[in-house]
């Protein structure tokens, strides 16, 4: 391991084996090894900026991000991020963690989407949002130097075409319930998959309630 690395390690603790474990057996490889860098990205974010985080509830929160799109973790009703959310929230509960620290990683699931405001909230919640969005929309990327991308990429592999696979990991797991993504940057994935698509558009909600001005 780098020294880089080292200096943002996983924690050397049995709630984040369990977390590995438990990930590692409900997610594909695509996206374990995607929840894994967004913890290292996030977690250097976060060393970068000087923000004191717990690299516990950080962790957990950056592995079950994206759990929501997994059959056994999918509802048919609830946005993904919410059912990765409670996900989450269930694994620590199980385990004893308080409800504080189950709200701070839920948030950070819920929020993970929503751009422009996780950053001004919890320092768990801004660095799994920052983390998802260096991955996935390579922002900040220029903040990171070669060699410790390059680190993080080694210590689990993005594949070549990791850009098209996630989008499809992304439809794949939302496709069965289109109406959750309104009011979220998912309506995108649906557009693109299916040309036919016609997303909510809030503005018609408004004019189509039941109210009388």
């Amino acid at each position: 391991m780098t020294a880089f690395l080292a200096d943002i390690a996983i924690p050397d603790s049995a709630l984040a084996r369990e977390i590995t474990e438990f990930v590692r057996d409900s997610e594909t490889d695509l996206l374990f090894h995607h929840s894994s860098r967004v913890y290292y990205f996030a977690a250097a974010t976060g060393q970068r900026k000087g923000l004191k985080f717990d690299a516990e509830l950080l962790y957990a929160g950056a592995m079950f991000h994206d759990m929501g799109l997994m059959p056994d973790h999918s509802s048919t009703d609830q946005r993904f991020e919410v059912d990765g959310a409670n996900a989450a929230g269930q694994f620590l509960k199980a385990r004893g963690i308080s409800q504080q620290d189950i709200d701070i990683v839920w948030a950070s699931i819920a929020l993970h989407t929503t751009p422009g405001i996780p950053q001004h909230m919890h320092p768990v919640i801004a660095l799994v949002t920052a983390g998802v969005e260096m991955d996935v929309l390579g922002m900040e990327y220029e903040n990171f130097h070669d060699d410790q991308r390059n680190a993080i990429v080694k210590a689990h592999p993005r594949p070549t075409h990791f850009k098209e696979d996630i989008i499809q990991a992304f439809y794949d797991g939302i496709c069965h319930k289109p109406h959750t993504t309104f009011g979220n940057v998912k309506a995108d994935v649906i557009a693109d998959k299916e040309p036919h698509f016609h997303r909510h558009n809030f503005c018609q909600v408004i004019r189509n309630s039941r109210w009388a001005g």
